[in-house]
């Protein structure tokens, strides 16, 4: 019989996955990272036994947090992430022609290597993109000594929990509204709200202190089980009135085939359900 991995990230609420196969099993300065193969979801990254990503669902959460601000923009050029070292995030920007230069930045080096290695169906080459600038560094402490100018930042954090946790304060949000560009924009992952609604309410909390146009969207990624998943928004432009039909002729220049995202999903990510609404300040 297969081994079975328990995700026990939530107190009184856990998922099981079976692992098939386990292909990469060890620990680095920061965390301890398994990549083990499902037959539903294909190859699977946890880092300290919570589910970071996997080969299918991926697509989801990649395509909504990069193709909705850069779109929704219109003229990004420069983009800044902060994590995504499993290389799906830069993957997903830089699908985009129109973006000139993507700066990366990942505190663990190990994960970077180990995905080339163990996932490199979720990078699919974007490590080799010339215009990927790779920094290992702690992503706090960079957006604090940056000079900033990005259209679009992505906060591709894992939870509020070990060396993602700084990534979730007042400070950290503050010093990334200063490294936007005019009318740059700002999305964060922000857990399930059902599960998770506190870490919603203290991003967004901040959000309203810093940004004119706060808000939070959302789409549902199967292994981020509990509901669909939230992504802060935050920006001083008016990209959040972009139209439909603006939106399907930015997509349709930017020659995007995409599994998840379209102009309509993008919009309609926007509509929050009432218990999420409620959690916002």
């Amino acid at each position: 019989m297969s081994e079975w991995f328990t995700e026990k990230l939530h107190r009184d609420f856990a998922q099981s996955l079976r692992i098939e196969k386990l292909h990469y099993d060890s620990k680095t300065e920061h965390q301890r990272l398994r990549v083990f193969q499902n037959p539903t979801f294909g190859r699977i990254l946890t880092l300290d036994d919570v589910v970071q990503t996997t080969e299918g669902d991926n697509f989801i959460y990649h395509e909504m947090m990069s193709h909705v601000p850069i779109l929704a923009h219109g003229a990004a050029r420069r983009v800044l992430i902060i994590g995504g070292g499993d290389g799906g995030m830069a993957r997903e920007v830089l699908r985009h022609a129109s973006v000139e230069h993507v700066t990366m930045v990942e505190i663990d080096a190990g994960v970077i290597e180990f995905s080339k290695k163990y996932l490199p169906n979720l990078s699919q080459g974007a490590f080799d993109d010339p215009r990927l600038e790779l920094v290992i560094a702690d992503g706090a402490q960079f957006i604090r000594e940056t000079e900033g100018g990005f259209d679009v930042i992505i906060v591709d954090s894992t939870d509020p929990i070990g060396p993602g946790e700084v990534l979730f304060t007042d400070t950290f949000y503050g010093h990334a509204r200063r490294a936007l560009a005019p009318g740059g924009i700002l999305v964060t992952q922000n857990g399930v709200p059902f599960l998770q609604g506190q870490e919603l309410t203290n991003t967004m909390r901040a959000f309203k202190a810093l940004f004119a146009d706060w808000t939070c969207y959302i789409a549902t990624i199967p292994t981020y089980a509990g509901g669909p998943m939230a992504f802060g928004w935050g920006t001083d432009g008016e990209a959040r009135k972009v139209d439909l039909e603006t939106l399907k002729a930015r997509h349709a220049a930017a020659g995007l085939a995409c599994d998840y995202y379209t102009p309509e999903v993008h919009l309609a990510a926007f509509a929050l359900p009432g218990y999420i609404q409620r959690l916002l300040p």
